[in-house]
């Protein structure tokens, strides 16, 4: 009989034809054995539902219909989630064989651990500092969290590409829980996803208020400080 915790893998798609199948096939090898998927689809209008349709057996939820956008999709999922861990991952990313060896070192339910992921075929990001984990943030692709914080916590839609940052900034600050980095590479991250190929305008504005409030005085001096060098740097290079 397994008692292993159930860890919740959520994924959101939208016209995903072209990646959905290996990002499917990279969950389903998984050696960890106690996962479920669940999948919100934004009402694609390719072949991602008869690709759904195809596996159904294998997918433990899922639905398609239109929404909002990512974060909308994400919350969505959330309420279905009937695991004690949740994991995010994008269509167009892969999971690796480490997945199932972080998968094996869970054991606090105060910590939301985290490792890294392969980007351009590098290993991305590793374990992070307090200031970079409030300036750079950890991707999404490779964290795995307790599910309770999700009991207090859903992703703001109003951020459209950050809003997984803005989430782990709340969960810094907040004392019932604490980052725990184990040293696996747990996903392979597109690199042409929508989060880095465009900015979140409306995160770049309230960042250093954001620090602020999350991080404390001395990351957001540190991150203004930075900040104000990086734009003098760049007029002297307009000037030149």
């Amino acid at each position: 009989m397994n008692t292993l915790p159930l860890i919740s893998i959520i994924l959101v798609t939208y016209n995903a034809e072209k990646c959905l199948q290996r990002c499917l096939n990279s969950i389903f090898q998984q050696t960890y054995p106690s996962l479920e998927l669940i999948i919100i689809d934004g009402a694609s209008t390719d072949g991602t539902l008869d690709i759904l349709n195809a596996h159904s057996d294998a997918i433990t939820y899922w639905r398609s219909e239109k929404d909002g956008g990512i974060y909308e999709a994400m919350n969505k999922a959330l309420d279905q989630v009937k695991g004690q861990w949740v994991y995010f991952i994008g269509a167009d990313d892969e999971l690796t064989p480490d997945f199932s060896k972080l998968a094996g070192a869970l054991s606090s339910p105060k910590a939301i651990y985290y490792g890294s992921v392969w980007k351009e075929g590098k290993k991305y990001l590793g374990k992070l500092s307090d200031y970079h984990h409030a300036k750079t943030g950890i991707n999404h692709q490779a964290m795995i969290y307790p599910a309770s914080v999700f009991q207090k916590y859903r992703f703001d839609t109003k951020y459209r590409i950050s809003a997984d940052h803005v989430l782990n900034m709340w969960c810094w600050k907040d004392p019932a829980y604490t980052f725990e980095f184990q040293d696996y590479v747990i996903a392979t991250f597109s690199h042409m996803g929508v989060s880095s190929l465009q900015k979140d305008q409306l995160f770049d504005q309230n960042k250093a208020r954001l620090i602020r409030e999350n991080y404390g005085v001395t990351i957001w001096l540190r991150f203004l400080f930075k900040r104000l060098k990086a734009n003098l740097r760049g007029s002297s290079f307009a000037e030149a």
